[in-house]
């Protein structure tokens, strides 16, 4: 978790001053309460994105914002107060507090009935421990975000599968897993020269489920210089966890370098190149490849890389049937890890379900020598600008999940490998696949390369793993980036997925 909270310090980003400008009612019992429509927060995004970016920090709370980690991990909320608490509903909602990373205080309300109420965070809500009891006893604590639990692996058990917080980042588990990469709203101008920017969810609504709900709806608020936006987020826990995503962006300026449907992973190494890691572990990643699917049906992974130098790469040239992180490596001996358990970090799979239009998959890879930094992220980047003023909107859908269901059913790359030749001279590569059985004869091996020259193409039985050993050799002759591209062919239709990877010299 650790790790989780390192990842927000670069996030200032806050929330408008009085952007919930929705005049309230206030009831019987002294609670706000104002009509919440299904147009409420696109109204709200328009109203917020015709006035200019007024960003606010936590402020007036001293002790709140000097806050260090182990200080404020002692502020814990008191689940006996958890919203729905008492009520026939399956969903738990707990709230967060703002402090240390997150200097950015939130709204969070709950909706029943078309009537939205705000939820304060006052002192009967946290537990307070030892490093901060003095500080903030008796306070109410303003908020930063939201978790929400139900009985995802047990009938005995709330467990917590979904939390929003810091800017617009929001992670979910499935069924058996734990938090790994996380997902965010959206990505603005990442790996540019200007500089990124980080949007922020400023205000959430929470639907109240029906005591038969099999999921939850959330909505959000979403702020930032460039362009506000209305996310309407439905959610299903289960064996994969999934969420509709609704999205309308409003514009401040013309938008031209936007990533929609973002995630963002850590990557510091696995098998394929340890020549810059001293590590007792085997690998240590929450993700281990970029998998697409093409418009056309073409099936891409391509492995991720720590690399020495920001890497930035593009595939594809129209929106994608779907796209994602995939954690492929899912036993413990991979790596030999026993408190971080990354076999069980979800993947997540990007499956739109609006016309995107032309555009990209882009994958952002930047070098990192702890597993503390988040260094990867992908997204899909339209290839087209996004007026000032004029609301746009997309949708998709996101499954937490083991694994991506795709079918039909090809060969997976498993495992990549390189190495220097005998001689020193050139590159060898050596990739596994499962799942095309073992019988290589009639298999061809279809390889290429950006650059450079090829060489001794080879096609083996694997008796390790039943499956099928792919190797070559790469003489860069002088290049400093190549882009390789292989797959396994019968009688010149594909058996494997196509695999990727970039070589650079450096």
């Amino acid at each position: 978790m650790r790790r989780y909270w390192l990842l927000m310090l670069a996030i200032t980003f806050s929330c408008v001053a009085g952007a919930a400008s929705v005049k309230p009612a206030v009831d019987a019992a002294g609670t706000a309460r104002y009509k919440f429509t299904p147009t409420t927060v696109l109204d709200l995004a328009k109203r917020t994105a015709a006035s200019a970016f007024v960003p606010r920090r936590l402020e007036g709370n001293a002790a709140l914002q000097q806050l260090s980690y182990d200080q404020y991990r002692d502020i814990r909320f008191r689940p006996e107060m958890a919203l729905w608490r008492n009520e026939q509903v399956p969903f738990r909602v707990e709230l967060l507090p703002a402090g240390f990373l997150f200097q950015t205080p939130v709204k969070v309300s709950s909706v029943e009935s078309g009537m939205a109420s705000d939820l304060v965070g006052t002192p009967n809500l946290f537990w307070l421990g030892p490093h901060v009891q003095k500080q903030l006893a008796n306070q109410t604590l303003p908020l930063s975000g939201f978790r929400v639990r139900t009985l995802l692996n047990s009938r005995s058990v709330w467990d917590e599968f979904m939390v929003f917080q810091g800017a617009s980042y929001f992670r979910a588990v499935p069924r058996g897993g734990q938090y790994g990469l996380s997902a965010r709203g959206l990505a603005i101008r990442t790996a540019h020269p200007a500089g990124e920017e980080f949007p922020a969810f400023t205000q959430f609504w929470i639907e109240r489920p029906g005591a038969n709900s099999s999921g939850i709806v959330v909505h959000a608020l979403l702020d930032s210089p460039s362009t506000t936006g209305a996310y309407r987020f439905s959610i299903q826990p289960g064996t994969e966890t999934v969420m509709d995503v609704d999205v309308t962006l409003v514009p401040r300026v013309d938008l031209d370098n936007i990533g929609l449907a973002p995630l963002t992973s850590m990557f510091l190494f696995d098998e394929s190149e340890r020549t810059r890691i001293d590590d007792f572990r085997d690998e240590v990643h929450d993700s281990d490849g970029l998998q697409v699917v093409t418009a056309s049906g073409e099936r891409l992974w391509r492995p991720l890389r720590n690399p020495t130098e920001l890497q930035v790469s593009a595939f594809t040239a129209e929106a994608p049937r779907a796209f994602g992180l995939i954690q492929r490596s899912r036993r413990v001996s991979d790596y030999r890890d026993f408190e971080a358990k990354y076999e069980l970090r979800p993947s997540a799979w990007i499956e739109p379900t609006s016309d995107w239009g032309k555009g990209s998959v882009d994958l952002v890879e930047i070098p990192t020598e702890n597993e503390t930094n988040d260094n990867v992220v992908a997204f899909f980047r339209p290839h087209y600008v996004l007026p000032a003023g004029k609301p746009w909107h997309a949708s998709y859908r996101v499954r937490w999940n083991a694994t991506p269901r795709i079918t039909p059913s090809l060969g997976r790359a498993t495992a990549t490998r390189s190495g220097p030749t005998i001689d020193g001279k050139r590159r060898i590569f050596v990739i596994d696949f499962a799942g095309a059985g073992r019988n290589i004869e009639d298999l061809k091996l279809d390889v290429g390369a950006s650059a450079g020259k090829l060489s001794h193409p080879t096609l083996q039985q694997n008796p390790l793993t039943k499956g099928v050993r792919a190797s070559f050799e790469l003489d860069p002759a002088g290049a400093n980036l190549v882009e390789l591209r292989l797959r396994l062919l019968r009688a010149n239709r594909p058996i494997t997925e196509t695999w990727l990877y970039r070589w650079t010299a450096s």
